[in-house]
């Protein structure tokens, strides 16, 4: 799906060793969700149960952009769950994470990508004896009393600033806000530039908003400090400068490969993506 704008490119590798998973992307449907018989289809042997692969989705998509993800790890024999993300603040959205979690028998590898990132470092405390790993993927990895939007803006690069708009909403009890998205006319360029312009135009018609309030929510539980972690680092990200996500993952001691992306990795990159998610949870394996 690679343009010219981002020749295609296999990315440079800073580390690969033990894997963290980071994010949650699961579907509440009515689906026993189980790590030995694969959520989606997927799903190792009776000798050689693999975890459940949970991807959590960030903010301006939905979890549509894991597809190539899934189908990779199915591929490989992974149970795959894909959450839909409220994004209405990292501690609502962590708890609605745990509620999937608690639905899903045997480990997990815990996946995010962006602000899912914030989202699984607060959901998967406390939770080391079933999640295995974290991966974040061109993601937020806060600690506690950082905000996603303090991180994003503690390095030079991001230009999400003049590629957003809020639209207020108001809800039934008397309250509202804004939410937050990405102006159509500019969300290839800011969001998916290595994403064929019929895609990216789909991709900013669905995307989803992300409460304001969400984004300056300061984080109070940092589960990468008990789980190993890994972390894709996007070169060509625009939403969260690669600076930024290389200080966040060294802080948290992830082992980290780097892939010339844009933030829409997991649409962009699939085959990338899978690879660490693969590679983590082979490291954790008990």
């Amino acid at each position: 799906m690679a343009d010219s704008s981002f020749p295609a490119s296999s990315g440079k590798r800073v580390g690969y060793g033990a894997v963290a998973v980071v994010g949650v992307a699961g579907v509440l449907g009515a689906v026993a969700l189980s790590g030995t018989a694969g959520a989606f289809g997927g799903g190792g042997t009776a000798a050689e149960p693999k975890p459940t692969v949970v991807l959590e989705h960030g903010a301006f998509a939905d979890s549509s952009s894991w597809s190539g993800v899934i189908e990779r790890l199915r591929q490989s024999g992974y149970p795959v769950v894909a959450a839909a993300n409220p994004l209405r603040g990292p501690a609502s959205d962590a708890a609605y994470l745990r509620s999937v979690l608690d639905r899903v028998e045997g480990p997990v590898v815990l996946v995010g990508h962006s602000y899912g990132g914030t989202v699984i470092s607060d959901a998967a405390v406390g939770r080391e004896d079933q999640v295995k790993a974290l991966v974040y993927i061109a993601a937020f990895l806060p600690d506690e009393g950082e905000s996603t939007l303090g991180l994003s803006n503690k390095f030079p690069g991001s230009t999400l600033g003049n590629a957003i708009e809020a639209v207020p909403y108001s809800l039934p009890g008397g309250a509202s806000g804004d939410d937050v998205y990405i102006k159509p006319d500019k969300f290839r360029q800011q969001f998916a530039a290595d994403v064929s312009p019929d895609e990216a135009a789909v991709m900013a018609a669905t995307q989803r908003p992300i409460a304001a309030a969400a984004l300056e929510e300061q984080a109070t539980r940092a589960a990468w400090k008990t789980i190993p972690s890994w972390s894709l680092i996007a070169t060509k990200d625009f939403n969260i400068p690669a600076a930024a996500q290389r200080f966040m993952s060294e802080r948290a001691g992830a082992r980290t490969v780097e892939v010339r992306a844009s933030h829409a990795v997991p649409v962009s990159k699939p085959g990338a993506v899978s690879r660490i998610i693969e590679q983590a949870a082979a490291a954790t394996a008990r």
